[in-house]
């Protein structure tokens, strides 16, 4: 009640504050300029409050420029609200440091990155501007940089703090302390409070989301020449401010209609604007924003309980029959699919937690789209784009090798941490030293966890998916891939079942997305679909993934009931085709120790089965030069620069190759015959 009051009480001050500001604009163009002048000089003294800490001594305080930033989104409210008046938003005001004062520079210290800007490239100050209406895009562009000192940067000091009070309470309770009696705790509640009453007023907030849209508006609509110019922190303080609603205060998202910025995520997303948005963490923010706003909340890739108090209404479109916006929109059609592959790869460079946290977004819109015969057409043209396919494949099977990696690694030193703090005996044997280390690396291990295995779960559902598509499922037997398909399923497949992955316990599995049963019917459903393949077979026997673990893994999924029908009966089949497959290759490597030397990959000194011709002249197996160049884009013998694309196919070294070994072959089947 008490925040309601207080709440009440501030909406009176800025209501009054509105007024006054409002009656000033009015009063004529002189004390109009004198208003605009002022907020001119309110933003420019403040370019410090983006900072992660700004400088009080430097920077106004928090209070003054969320107040600042009411007013101008007061100012703002009748074209906002009137559709008719938003061409009048003229985006060259933006370019034009005359009219815009200084406030969005593009050089010295507090220069503003643009979106079309690339490194050490200044897109200048070439836009022509010749407003029908001054007032209107001064308005509007002064309130998306006033966005920017206020309620952008207020938004993450707020998670920040809540984030802090978490870890607090956590501490607390594992000492066994009073939380309600602890004064600094307090302290820091009384402050979140605080902060809310003013944050989350609803009329501002309301204000904010409908500007938000129409500056979303404005990205999408403007042409190519104008959003190079638009500054960046645009399109990041759109993903900011509505990822934060969603996050902290999500039923004041009812009632709100979010179209432009969805039309904006897509086009920014899209192969042809992609290059429009080079910081790989705003390009990621924009995947959250999918995932957070528009991936509908019944949908079967969800699992994130703070989405589930979201609107339904934010995800669907009300023009079309409130079909979901990922399914109605055409752009989304035609481009979302292939966009989403590309920014799985481009996560990469956000960071390590971070970029887990975004891969399980992606991954979960992805198979989203997978389910929707709407996006069936995109996914069949990513597969005419080998290269780039090859990357997006290359890249989950990376993941997915360091992923279980790492959970089978951790989760047993999760289970250790967890028996000593449930036995008071011992773990009051502990000195207190001791029992903070033990917490500290408990805390670190289980949030390691919690970013890899929810990932790790929908990589092997990529997997499965992806290739039920027949297209697709030849991509992944391609020369350049299947090798390291085949490694990365016998790595999971051997932390599963040879580690005892199915028996690790540990307590609440739950909380960390842990489903070792569901994870190998997984596994075993990707084993299943190039059961039937040789290359396949072969390629397990080679790299001893034994007929011993995947009987194992076959026994489990009977005991389990994890596969059923033709999935079943194909991996069943599987280990006694592997075996076949040992044999033959055991047979052909005793043909092939007196092969001729130039049958001999020059890297591996293995007989090359598929050999290619690098740019240095020398002969190896496509797969010897397939994984080098992974690790590093050059030709091994004379380190120059090289690609895939460089090599050459060596038809003849091949066929004489095939011809040596169906002779070898021959021999040795009559040699057998005649002995029989």
């Amino acid at each position: 009640q008490t925040s309601n009051q207080q709440r009440q009480q501030l909406r009176i001050y800025q209501g009054a504050c509105n007024q006054l500001v409002m009656s000033f604009v009015k009063a004529g163009p002189q004390a109009r300029q004198k208003v605009m002048q002022w907020l001119v000089d309110c933003m420019l003294v403040n370019p410090g409050a983006t900072a992660m800490r700004p400088d009080t001594s430097k920077v106004s305080s928090s209070a003054m420029l969320l107040n600042t930033s009411i007013v101008l989104l007061k100012l703002c409210e009748p074209f906002v609200l009137d559709e008719k008046k938003h061409h009048l938003i003229d985006p060259g005001f933006v370019s034009s440091a005359k009219d815009n004062h200084g406030v969005f520079p593009t050089r010295g210290d507090d220069s503003l990155p643009r979106l079309g800007e690339s490194d050490g490239d200044n897109v200048g100050n070439s836009v022509p501007y010749a407003p029908k209406n001054a007032f209107i895009p001064q308005c509007f562009f002064y309130t998306a940089r006033s966005l920017a000192l206020a309620i952008v940067p207020m938004l993450s000091q707020h998670e920040n703090l809540l984030r802090h009070i978490s870890h607090q309470h956590w501490e607390l309770s594992n000492q066994n302390r009073d939380i309600q009696s602890d004064p600094h705790f307090c302290m820091l509640v009384s402050r979140q409070r605080s902060n809310e009453v003013a944050l989350f007023q609803e009329e501002m907030v309301v204000d904010t989301l409908r500007f938000c849209n129409l500056m979303a508006k404005v990205l999408y609509e403007v042409s190519d020449e104008n959003l190079r110019h638009m500054p960046e922190h645009f399109v990041d303080n759109v993903c900011d401010i509505l990822m934060s609603i969603a996050k902290l205060k999500p039923k004041l998202l009812r009632g709100m209609e979010f179209r432009y910025v969805f039309c904006m995520v897509v086009k920014l997303l899209s192969p042809t604007y992609a290059g429009m948005v080079r910081n790989y963490n705003l390009r990621a923010m924009l995947g959250d924003v999918l995932y957070d706003l528009f991936l509908p909340t019944d949908s079967a890739s969800d699992h994130d309980s703070h989405r589930r108090d979201i609107p339904s209404s934010v995800s669907h479109d009300p023009m079309k029959g409130g079909l979901s916006y990922l399914l109605s929109n055409e752009a989304a059609q035609e481009t979302l699919a292939p966009s989403l592959l590309l920014l799985y790869g481009e996560v990469e460079h956000t960071g390590y937690y971070d970029k887990m946290s975004h891969r399980a977004k992606i991954s979960s819109l992805i198979k989203y789209l997978w389910e929707s015969k709407e996006h069936r057409p995109a996914f069949q043209k990513i597969t005419q784009n080998k290269e780039s396919f090859i990357k997006f494949a290359n890249g989950i099977i990376n993941e997915t090798n360091t992923l279980i990696t790492t959970v089978v690694q951790k989760l047993p030193e999760i289970r250790e941490a967890q028996e000593k703090m449930a036995n008071p005996s011992e773990w009051g044997r502990l000195s207190e030293e001791d029992q903070s280390m033990i917490t500290s690396r408990l805390d670190d291990n289980e949030r390691e966890v919690k970013h890899a295995l929810p990932l790790c779960n929908k990589t092997m559902q990529m997997f499965g998916y992806l290739n039920t598509d027949e297209d697709i499922r030849r991509l992944f037997l391609l020369p350049d891939l299947y090798p390291r398909l085949v490694t990365m399923l016998n790595h999971v497949l051997k932390k599963i079942v040879g580690g005892k992955g199915l028996e690790l316990k540990v307590k609440d599995p739950e909380q960390y997305e842990f489903r070792p049963k569901e994870m190998l019917r997984d596994l075993c459903a990707i084993f299943a679909l190039f059961a039937s393949y040789p290359e396949i077979q072969m390629e397990c026997a080679r790299i001893e993934c034994t007929p011993a673990d995947l009987r194992m893994a076959v026994a489990k999924c009977k005991k389990y009931n994890l596969l059923t029908g033709e999935s079943m009966a194909a991996f069943e089949a599987l280990p006694d085709l592997v075996e076949n497959a040992t044999h033959t290759i055991q047979a052909d490597e005793e043909l092939a120790k007196d092969a001729p030397d130039e049958f001999m990959d020059a890297l591996m000194f293995s007989m090359m089965t598929d050999p290619v011709i690098l740019p240095s002249g020398n002969c190896v197996d496509r797969k010897t030069i397939a994984q080098q160049l992974l690790n590093d884009p050059i030709d091994p013998f004379n380190r120059v620069e090289m690609t895939m694309d460089d090599v050459k196919p060596a038809v003849e070294l091949k066929a004489r190759i095939e011809q040596w070994l169906q002779e070898k072959r021959a021999a040795r089947d009559a040699a057998m015959n005649v002995g029989n």
